[in-house]
């Protein structure tokens, strides 16, 4: 938990204060003193009497008890200092933007070390350090600027740097956006991003706490506690967005160099942000357009009424909305032709709304009206309104605002004319208090993300039964590396995966008697090498003896070959499904279509075990090669359901054996009837 003197503290000291508001001890007071913090404020420098009208100790051992300390001094002070205030002044909250700590040297990581060790042992609660600092709606602990708009029903953001925490408030400053918090944990030496979260959640409370939360990260240290309290945050009505960085081998690289986070397998991180419900982002202006969009009434519905007297933006929106699962629904018929009857002659109401570059403001209050009451095909409604200079518009944004205050329907307002209708938008967004989007495509790709993005799975979701008894005692036997062909077949009967019939046989003698039990056409394969097809070690259609006799000679002998494999030869579409265990994030889950979609076209969708079958659905349906499991041209379809059970079936067997480092059922043969595992490969790793 949390120390409350860090959050709400009745006195505060700056340790490193300055009369000197360009160096970071002299902001830090200044920003203090300008919040609304009403508390005692203390100050520390040996080299001053008086800081900023505040009369100055020499050291932090003349102060009395305070809750909460500002520390702005060199890093090889730190520890005396943090130990004297945590251990004899009672002080409770820390924020430490001093840098020089893990994040440069091995001296820096010990000292860092000894400040948490003290924290940790009195109780306390640490920001940073080498961070910008800490702020919320009682107090200002942070010296950078600018200092936005903060509130109640502002936005909550937490982000490992304190820089682009700078770039996203003064963002958020031109669209309206206020903040509720702003947490820069620096090196998160103590409080990191999934600490934040947790305290988020568990002090959650409807109605009272903020439901917009932001995120930016560079390495994700805890994914399960991400998970969980993300998750439970989203189900108790709250919106999160989030930027995970340092996906590329180079943004690694360069997040590493940043604070000395280690940057996670980004496929990894978008399965985790997709199970929770996270709506991932990729750059500040998308993360501020998605939180500005969470502020507005809830959307019910894809279907969207485009309002505009600006046909080009129009037109653009519309294709973003469209092309990303939204709509924009045709609007006709008497309640359109009496609307239309109210416009200026060339407007059109078919959708997107066009009311002309001369449109009215009155004109405009007619359309929403009609969208808000007579249309039913319309869920929302963006006004897309500039102005080409030729006159103000103090009026439209009148009823725009009038109208966002009565209407049930979402309205998103749409202001590019930031130059020409400058103090009209200023007077919207901070007399008005309305968020406003100034880019249309922006704004309908980050609407489309958030509806496209699916709600949190069940925090314990309906799995399969499986033989968990059968799977241990296979695993617990094996010895690590490649499974044989025996323990695989163990495996998949014990996960209830239907698998092919087949036999392992080391000599000719063996692999003709097999062949005459199961019958002609079959398929003949080398037991030993990873990539059978690589080494000719794949033979399909054999329809008689004496081709099995034949290519048994010439698979025995491939390099690594042990056995060959005989099966019978099974017909469907190849798919896929593979499990790969992740640092930290347990078991990722993929599936797909097999053969050449998963080789070339990569054509997969993964998830985090555990994996139900609806979630297995899920991720079936969202495979671009969908069409091809639906069946197309007269190909038999794949039983989804199946599949689906196949994928979660795989999912328990990965959770009963976490000593499975990966594994591939590459291809399984699916028809409307069966899905059939025709080739396996599971490595255990303990």
């Amino acid at each position: 938990m949390i120390n409350p003197k860090l959050l709400n503290p009745k006195s505060i000291v700056v340790v490193g204060a300055s009369n000197d508001v360009t160096k970071p001890g002299g902001k830090l007071l200044k920003n203090l003193l300008d919040s609304r913090f009403n508390g005692e404020v203390y100050v520390v420098n040996p080299k001053e009497t008086e800081i900023q009208g505040i009369k100055c100790h020499s050291k932090v051992e003349d102060l009395p008890e305070v809750d909460c300390a500002l520390i702005a001094i060199a890093a090889k002070y730190c520890p005396h200092t943090v130990d004297v205030l945590a251990n004899e002044k009672k002080t409770g909250g820390f924020v430490i933007i001093s840098a020089g700590f893990s994040e440069e040297n091995h001296e820096g990581a010990e000292i860092e070390r000894h400040i948490v060790d003290t924290i940790n042992r009195t109780g306390g609660s640490l920001i940073g350090p080498n961070c910008t600092g800490f702020l919320n709606v009682n107090y200002t602990g942070a010296f950078d600027a600018p200092i936005p708009a903060l509130s109640d029903e502002g936005v909550d953001f937490v982000t490992g740097s304190g820089a682009t925490a700078v770039f996203i408030k003064e963002i958020g400053m031109t669209t309206g956006l206020s903040f509720h918090s702003v947490w820069a944990v620096g090196n998160s030496a103590q409080l990191g991003i999934e600490d934040v979260l947790e305290y988020w959640d568990e002090m959650y409370i409807e109605g009272k706490s903020s439901r917009v939360k932001m995120i930016y990260m560079e390495s994700v240290r805890d994914p399960q506690r991400l998970l969980k309290h993300a998750s439970s945050l989203i189900r108790k009505g709250c919106k999160i967005a989030a930027i995970k960085a340092g996906g590329s081998a180079a943004g690694s690289r360069a997040a590493s160099s940043h604070t000395g986070a280690l940057a996670t397998s980004d496929v990894a991180v978008e399965a985790l942000f997709r199970k929770a419900g996270i709506v991932r982002c990729h750059n500040r202006q998308e993360l501020i357009t998605v939180c500005s969009i969470f502020m507005h009434p809830e959307l019910k519905g894809k279907r969207m009424a485009i309002i505009t007297h600006a046909g080009g933006p129009a037109v653009m929106l519309t294709d973003v909305l469209s092309n990303n699962g939204m709509e924009v629904p045709a609007i006709k018929g008497p309640k359109a032709d009496e609307l239309l009857a109210k416009l200026y002659a060339g407007s059109s109401v078919a959708n997107p709304i066009d009311f002309l570059a001369t449109g009215t403001a009155e004109q405009l209050g007619h359309i929403i009206d009609a969208c808000e009451n007579d249309f039913d095909n319309i869920d929302a409604m963006a006004v897309i309104f500039g102005s080409p200079g030729l006159f103000r518009n103090w009026e439209v944004y009148k009823v725009l605002d009038e109208k966002m205050k009565v209407c049930k329907k979402p309205i998103f307002p749409i202001l590019p004319s930031i130059v020409n209708v400058k103090e009209e938008i200023e007077d919207f967004i901070n007399n008005k208090h309305r968020i406003a989007f100034n880019e249309e495509c922006v704004f309908g790709a980050a609407l489309a993300k958030i509806m496209n993005t699916p709600a949190p799975q069940p925090e314990v979701p309906d799995m399969p039964e499986i033989d968990v008894k059968a799977i241990r005692d296979v695993i617990d036997h094996c010895q690590n590396g490649y499974l044989s062909l025996d323990e695989i077949n163990r495996l998949l009967d014990a996960a209830g995966i239907d698998r092919k019939k087949n036999a392992e046989v080391k000599t000719k003698a063996d692999a003709l008697r097999v062949a005459r039990e199961m019958g002609f056409p079959l398929v003949m394969k080398v037991c030993g090498p990873v990539h059978k097809s690589d080494v000719g070690g794949v033979v399909l259609n054999v329809r008689d003896e004496e081709t099995v006799a034949r290519e048994f000679e010439r698979l025995i002998v491939i390099p690594e070959t042990y056995a060959v494999e005989i099966c019978p030869m099974y017909k469907g579409t190849e798919i896929f499904i593979g499990s790969s265990r992740e640092a930290k994030f347990g078991h990722q889950v993929l599936c797909g279509l097999g053969g050449i979609f998963i080789e070339v076209l990569k054509d997969v969708q993964s998830s985090l075990a555990p994996v139900s079958k609806d979630e297995a659905l899920d991720m079936i349906h969202r495979l671009r090669g969908y069409k091809i499991i639906k069946g197309v041209r007269g190909q038999e379809p794949v039983n989804e359901e199946l599949f689906a059970e196949t994928v979660s079936r795989v999912s328990a067997l990965v959770q009963a054996a976490p000593e499975i480092a990966e594994m591939d059922l590459n291809p399984l043969l699916g028809t409307s009837a069966a899905v059939v595992a025709v080739d396996a490969r599971i490595r255990v790793e303990k």
